[in-house]
């Protein structure tokens, strides 16, 4: 069994990777307590390797995984050959589930979401460095008292868990 510890964050490899690129940088960057360790970085899942051996690699990713992020742009409600795929093996595995609306709504987008995710215990947030740094830390934890208590669907924080963080 692998140790999961690691954060598996699903995108738009065509339109939406400076985001995850942002995410980052944030890491990097020494001004800001915004950190993950990423699934991302177990192994390499190139463009032109054949769709089962990029399979074979995220799966491997996924195994180490410990928190879930959608990020979800314009067009990731229509991606079925490896968002769709990450998003059923996320919801196998019952990891927790961090949404992240790439145009900063604080709630489930019913117009980009998947609808995969619909139905799923999951926390839908705003993209932001403080915020989902937050709910990286806290939405595990919160995912599993839910889950306990039989709860299912989408979640979002409170304005005031925003107005804690500043924003």
């Amino acid at each position: 069994m692998a140790y999961r510890n690691r954060v598996f964050i699903s995108f738009d490899g065509d339109k939406d990777i400076h985001y995850y690129r942002l995410m980052k940088a944030w890491k990097q960057n020494d001004n800001t307590d915004f950190n993950f360790s990423d699934a991302h970085d177990l192994n390499y899942a190139r463009d032109s390797s054949l769709e089962l051996s990029i399979k074979s690699q995220l799966s491997e990713r996924l195994r180490n995984t410990k928190v879930f992020v959608s990020l979800v742009g314009e067009s990731t409600k229509f991606l079925y050959k490896f968002v769709r795929w990450e998003i059923e093996q996320a919801i196998r595995l019952q990891l927790p589930i961090i949404v992240v609306n790439l145009n900063g709504k604080r709630s489930n987008d019913l117009e980009r979401c998947p609808l995969l995710l619909l139905g799923e215990l999951s926390l839908h947030i705003g993209f932001g460095s403080k915020i989902l740094g937050y709910a990286l830390e806290n939405w595990p934890n919160e995912a599993a008292s839910l889950k306990a208590q039989g709860k299912t669907g989408p979640f979002h924080y409170v304005d005031d868990v925003y107005k804690k963080l500043g924003l």
